[in-house]
């Protein structure tokens, strides 16, 4: 039977372990033996993207117009009846009745999902926001990531994101595409396990084999100690910029360190629990 191949997603929240994902995950497919660095992660773009809305419009400041493009942008890298991953931290959403993709142009999903007490705190660091602030971004219901606040030009396009919640709950919903929940809390607890949950994953809808040596190579390289000293040595284009500090901040700042237990004060940590109290039993966070 012919089977189309089409975009695989790898979706999260914002500061959830996307970044980790796409880097195991280029290492893996990309490397001949696992070795990992940063041009390989120029093999799992981000979309929504000039690089592929540009054949559509020129001017992206106006995300009700460049959602008009959504779908057709997919159409054209699907032309190519190739299975291509791409970064998302949109929300499975519609804006003007467009939605954000369908079943035409989806393969798979791979979602990855963290506890919203560390969410805060690392949104807090990556945007140069105090906790507060970054409280009031993860629970906005009408939170849009906005292209050129933070990062510019390397940045992309405006996204939908909405709340901590609704974005799981949109993407964990899904209807017309299968899809695997991967908690960044158990990457980092057995990440050997994890990876091999995705790549398992994949072989159901992809051509790609289980080679456990490459898979602990992939592991190694992309460990957190790694890829910081990689951020401070060469620089990192998906770091985000501070307009409050006037430079880039550390795209890998804390890693296991970022614990919600020691650095997010009692009040915030409740008000989080009480407003996401249904989706943090359903992953087992509380």
């Amino acid at each position: 039977m012919f089977i189309l191949k089409m975009i695989i997603w790898i979706a999260s929240y914002p500061k959830s372990g996307n970044t980790w994902v796409r880097s195991l995950l280029s290492a893996y497919l990309y490397s001949t033996d696992g070795a990992f660095n940063f041009s390989l992660l120029k093999k799992i773009l981000k979309f929504p993207s000039k690089k592929y809305l540009k054949y559509f419009l020129s001017d992206f400041s106006d995300i009700k117009n460049v959602s008009k493009y959504w779908i057709p942008a997919q159409e054209r890298i699907n032309l190519y009846n190739k299975n291509i991953f791409l970064k998302t931290h949109s929300a499975l959403c519609s804006l003007e009745k467009n939605p954000f993709t369908n079943k035409e142009n989806t393969q798979a999903v791979i979602y990855i999902v963290r506890d919203p007490r560390n969410v805060v705190t690392s949104i807090s660091n990556h945007y140069s926001l105090n906790i507060k602030e970054s409280y009031n971004f993860i629970i906005n219901e009408n939170k849009i990531l906005t292209g050129d606040k933070w990062g510019g030009k390397n940045f992309g396009i405006s996204e939908i994101l909405g709340s901590w919640g609704s974005h799981y709950k949109s993407w964990v919903n899904i209807k017309f595409a299968p899809i695997l929940i991967i908690k960044y809390e158990n990457l980092i607890n057995d990440t050997k396990n994890s990876l091999i949950t995705i790549i398992n994953f994949l072989q159901k809808i992809t051509n790609i084999e289980l080679n456990n040596n490459k898979v602990l190579k992939s592991i190694e390289s992309c460990n957190f100690e790694n890829l910081s000293d990689m951020e401070r040595k060469e620089g990192f284009d998906e770091a985000a910029y501070s307009e409050k500090k006037n430079k880039k901040i550390n795209f890998f700042h804390l890693g296991k360190n970022n614990d919600w237990k020691i650095l997010l004060n009692k009040e915030i940590e409740e008000k989080i629990k009480e407003r996401f109290r249904n989706e943090m039993k359903e992953l087992k966070y509380i």
